[in-house]
């Protein structure tokens, strides 16, 4: 009997060591759960609908992308340009080519559009067939945004806020000192800083974020074109550093807030995860919509995963039995 068991020992010790072994990290009991422009699988993205919607699902995090309007006031967009795939003029019809920057518009004449459905005939429109309509709704004020949060009660709710600023087209969008001033004077209004991330691929915001609201978390987008092109990265390159998360750290420098390395979930493996982790800085790849992707970047021990749609992600930690968002109201 003895003999057998050490036989057993000894084959288990084989496999171990053949790696044929469980994921690389164990799985987390939860997870930071954010719902991608509000969760545009299913409703229109970045719109008050599509938050409301995320909320009432239960997720951990509202993710949205602001811009500027020509009278300075912060607005909730992905684009810099309006988007003819998702947006009418007054008299209902779809842009027939892509519009004005949004720089170039107060808040007024912003107003006048409606981005309550996509373009059912654009390759967008076709990418997302279960968004639902919802006629009427604009382009909402980042302040909108707070306040509709506050009323329907949800504190536990989180905001990651990318800065739209793009330094190869610094005419079409507001300058990083620009946009991070009026960023952080609505978060301050609204008394929001304790549940605010503000993310970029423009790493320059993120340096005028540390300077001037070292206590807000940053989250460093990265992309393999942003990675090799220095304008995006605060002048950082990727040649001196050998990797992502390496980078990251050295842009992020030392300070009291959380640091957040987000890639592109194509861009992420269990090392990199790893080397992230040693270096003290979370995980939260972009945007990852398939459950087998899902699972897979749980299993590997990432804190949080952005989504288009949050119902998909909440079954996938349910079938691994983690702790889910508390649904809204």
């Amino acid at each position: 009997m003895m003999r057998r068991r050490r036989a057993c020992a000894l084959v288990a010790a084989a496999v171990l060591a053949a790696g044929c072994t469980a994921p690389p990290t164990a799985p987390r009991q939860t997870i930071d759960l954010q719902a991608h422009r509000g969760g545009r699988a299913l409703m229109p993205e970045n719109t008050l609908a599509a938050f409301s919607n995320a909320v009432a699902l239960g997720v951990t995090t509202l993710e949205l992308d602001i811009g500027l309007t020509a009278d300075e006031v912060v607005v909730i967009s992905h684009d810099s340009v309006l988007n003819a795939d998702h947006t009418r003029n007054a008299q209902g019809a779809f842009l027939p080519a892509k519009g004005p920057a949004i720089r170039t518009l107060t808040l007024a004449q912003l107003q006048a559009y409606d981005v309550g459905r996509l373009d059912p005939d654009s390759d967008y429109g076709k990418a997302f067939p279960k968004q639902l309509v919802r006629d009427g709704e604009r382009i909402p004020t980042l302040a909108s945004l707070f306040e509709q949060v506050r009323a329907a009660g949800a504190d536990q709710v989180r905001f990651n806020i990318e800065t739209k600023v793009d330094p190869s087209r610094p005419d079409e969008t507001a300058s990083p000192e620009q946009m991070v001033r009026a960023l952080l004077a609505e978060i301050d209004k609204a008394g929001t800083s304790p549940r605010v991330t503000i993310q970029s691929f423009d790493w320059r915001t993120l340096a005028l974020v540390r300077d001037q609201a070292p206590q807000i978390p940053r989250a460093y987008l990265t992309s393999a074109r942003t990675l090799r092109d220095s304008r995006w990265t605060a002048g950082l390159r990727m040649e001196d550093f050998g990797s992502a998360p390496r980078m990251v750290k050295a842009a992020a420098g030392e300070g009291p807030a959380r640091v957040i390395w987000s890639p592109s979930f194509k861009d992420v493996t269990p090392e990199l995860i790893k080397e992230a982790h040693a270096l003290g800085l979370q995980v939260l790849p972009w945007t990852v919509n398939e459950r087998a992707d899902l699972g897979r970047l749980i299993d590997w021990g990432v804190d949080g995963l952005i989504t288009d749609d949050p119902a998909i992600l909440r079954d996938v930690m349910s079938e691994r039995g983690m702790t889910l968002p508390p649904r809204g109201r």
